[in-house]
């Protein structure tokens, strides 16, 4: 069993920057990668960028150049800088941890993130 909680959202004006946070807890050993979604109304979630246990980094063709993942070194908290936003960037923002050895998959709250002037 994993938790997470997501953490950093807000307002922010178009060219503005946030950092949003996930801390995990728990069975966190067991976590293979972790990453970030984002969900509009009627939209499908979708995903901007995830890390490896390892360190290894995807990132979603909108993301790259905006966005940068990383994770602490203890690993159970995982960051999402975000640069340049713009006002199509304004969504929920969710975390995800996915399991090691089952594929099963844990999901934060969400944050929520408006880019508006």
């Amino acid at each position: 069993q994993v938790q997470l909680v997501e953490s950093g959202g807000g307002l922010v004006h178009p060219g503005g920057s946030l950092r949003l946070s996930c801390a995990a807890s728990g069975n966190i050993f067991s976590i293979s990668a972790m990453g970030w979604y984002r969900q509009t109304p009627g939209e499908e979630r979708e995903l901007i960028a995830s890390i490896s246990h390892v360190g290894s980094t995807n990132y979603a063709v909108f993301a790259k150049g905006r966005f940068t993942i990383s994770r602490d070194n203890a690993g159970n908290t995982v960051y999402l800088q975000m640069n340049s936003l713009r006002p199509e960037d304004t969504a929920v923002y969710y975390c995800r941890a996915t399991m090691r050895w089952t594929g099963g998959t844990y999901w934060g709250q969400g944050t929520h993130v408006t880019v508006s002037s």
